[in-house]
């Protein structure tokens, strides 16, 4: 089952209050949002998901605590449009868990992982049309070439996306391992034995078929937006795509226009409307436990 990465930090770092209002917007298997609604006896959860079986499961364990929430069934790129749906103008702690949950990389039948065989797929919402068996068997080669090498930094792009297509030519790529062996065709012996080569593009896969970087910029646009004075927001990121565009726009937000710095007052509509609280990493307990926390990081921001 799940273990929920940077699980205390996350719930310390949200500065819960009992009768305030908290959104997940990364319910998956419900680590998180179990401690909220534990903390909340008088508030509210709103938690987001868009896979149907993570949903099915979060929903029982969270009614063993309460029933002071609502699971919103959809990408969290909705996240003002269904807040604005319930008339709620903001709330006091929003909370973003990225990447894959274990349940999803374990169950070898949604592709997501290249140890286990299984169809291309990678949809973290299955009912959407285009999985990774599209993206694999009718992208083009340039296209291909620019996601593996700009959404799983991967150095071979080139080699790799030229394999697929002169495999693809024969027959379509079907299952999971079959693209493993292509791209271990593509790239050195050395290669192969520092990490698993097909990491990379796996990654690069998921993100394409999810819009995962697109999503994640708008829906912090909005989550900043939607955040009350004196609430946080936290993101949990899992690789440096993520964790940039979260710094970035946090900087962005927090930071004072260099061109006003000589005023003597600043105008308030030209101050930061957020503080950088901090960036945080698993501990060595936590490394140990759970090796998929390796690459996480967590960091919060609070509306001043």
């Amino acid at each position: 089952m799940h273990t929920s990465v940077l699980l205390n930090e996350t719930i310390e770092n949200l500065n819960i209050r009992d009768n305030l209002v908290y959104v997940d917007c990364t319910l998956g298997y419900a680590g998180h949002s179990k401690e909220i609604l534990k903390r909340i006896k008088r508030g509210w959860l709103y938690a987001f998901d868009q896979d149907q079986e993570a949903i099915e499961y979060s929903s029982v364990e969270l009614n063993k605590i309460g029933n002071n929430f609502e699971i919103i069934n959809t990408n969290f790129i909705t996240l003002r449009k269904e807040l604005d749906k319930r008339n709620v103008k903001n709330v006091d702690g929003i909370l973003f868990d990225l990447g894959v949950s274990s349940p999803q990389l374990d169950n070898s039948i949604r592709g997501f992982s290249y140890h286990n065989d299984a169809k291309l797929d990678m949809r973290m919402n299955q009912k959407d049309d285009i999985s990774a068996y599209e993206v694999v068997n009718n992208y083009p080669y340039e296209k291909l070439v620019k996601i593996f090498f700009e959404y799983g930094e991967e150095k071979f792009s080139k080699n790799i996306a030229k394999k697929i297509c002169k495999y693809r030519e024969e027959k379509p790529i079907n299952s999971t391992l079959e693209l493993v062996e292509i791209i271990k065709s593509a790239v050195p012996e050395k290669y192969k034995r520092e990490k698993h080569p097909a990491r990379k593009v796996f990654q690069a896969l998921r993100i394409e078929v999810n819009k995962e970087l697109e999503v994640l910029e708008q829906a912090l646009e909005q989550a900043i937006k939607s955040i009350n004075k004196g609430g946080r927001i936290c993101v949990i990121t899992f690789h440096s795509l993520e964790d940039r565009i979260c710094k970035n726009i946090f900087k962005k937000y927090s930071t004072l226009n260099s061109t006003l710095k000589s005023l003597p007052i600043v105008p308030d509509q030209y101050k930061p409307i957020l503080k950088v609280i901090g960036k945080f990493e698993p501990s060595k307990k936590e490394l140990e436990e759970n090796n998929r926390s390796r690459s996480a990081i967590l960091r919060v921001v609070e509306r001043i």
